[in-house]
């Protein structure tokens, strides 16, 4: 069967070789209760965390260079993937964290049929996918958790070879955003979506029109995080801008910008949050 899960639309077979993305089927790197997300998510014990191996976007400054490039990861079938989700449940995760889920979406959909978590489930995703995808995973997440990393479409093809990343992403958020947003009475997110914007060096300009748009389409108390993690990693020998860690100034700079434009809730990070010690380790 040809797939044509993610925008890459490869048409392969991955019953018998992989895709575009890396991987045939499912792989998981790492799963595990995960406390650096926003606050909202990793809440009080933990996100429970599933990284799956493989991408169909490949940023060259992946934090996660290796399971993107599906260097790591063990292939589980959807099966195991279900008692993944219960083991998680058992040590206290305050959700089931899926990261890195759209080229996978369909047999994550199947994991979930069969077996249901009791928490609610976070589908983080690179924002690069399709609308027939996040329509048949739909009914099995509560809470997006989306990346919208670029608006220019230069920009886009410079650090992924794609032109058409805001293009699917603008239309997968504006999906997402009709979750309803619901928070409990400690504040763990419960439904709705969580934008994710990472700055980068020399990229404020294109960060502000991001801002803009999503500024247009995120509903009532639907949370942003801007993010200051950038760690020059990956293959970025090539270019030499991000070879260097935000600034001071450029990371103001769009925080001013987002809090002049009246979001309801914005997530900030420290100058600390850039560096290794916060990158997941690939034990296995």
């Amino acid at each position: 069967m040809e797939c044509r899960l993610c925008p890459l639309q490869c048409g392969a077979d991955r019953d018998i070789r992989a895709g575009r993305c890396g991987v045939q089927g499912l792989t998981v790197a790492k799963y595990y209760l995960h406390p650096f997300e926003e606050p909202p998510v990793s809440h009080a014990n933990g996100s429970g965390t599933v990284f799956f191996g493989g991408c169909s976007l490949r940023c060259v400054f992946c934090q996660n260079y290796e399971i993107s490039r599906a260097a790591r990861g063990k292939p589980v079938s959807p099966r195991e993937l279900a008692d993944i989700f219960r083991r998680l449940e058992e040590m206290g995760a305050d959700n089931i964290n899926l990261v890195t889920p759209d080229h996978v979406s369909d047999q994550i959909a199947e994991a979930l049929r069969l077996y249901r978590p009791h928490i609610p489930v976070v589908y983080n995703s690179s924002g690069y996918c399709t609308p027939s995808a996040l329509e048949e995973i739909d009914p099995y997440v509560d809470v997006y958790l989306p990346d919208l990393k670029f608006y220019s479409p230069e920009l886009s093809f410079r650090y992924t070879g794609r032109r058409d990343y805001f293009d699917y992403a603008s239309k997968a958020i504006g999906f997402m955003t009709k979750k309803p947003v619901r928070y409990d009475e400690t504040g763990k997110l419960l439904s709705g979506i969580l934008v994710r914007h990472l700055v980068l060096p020399m990229c404020t300009s294109d960060s502000l029109r991001v801002l803009d748009f999503l500024r247009t389409v995120l509903p009532d108390g639907a949370p942003l995080s801007l993010m200051r993690q950038y760690t020059p990693m990956g293959e970025i020998s090539k270019y030499l801008e991000l070879n260097r860690t935000v600034t001071d100034r450029e990371y103001r700079r769009v925080c001013d910008y987002a809090l002049s434009l009246g979001f309801d809730s914005v997530y900030l990070q420290s100058k600390a949050s850039a560096g290794k010690a916060f990158i997941p380790t690939w034990d296995e």
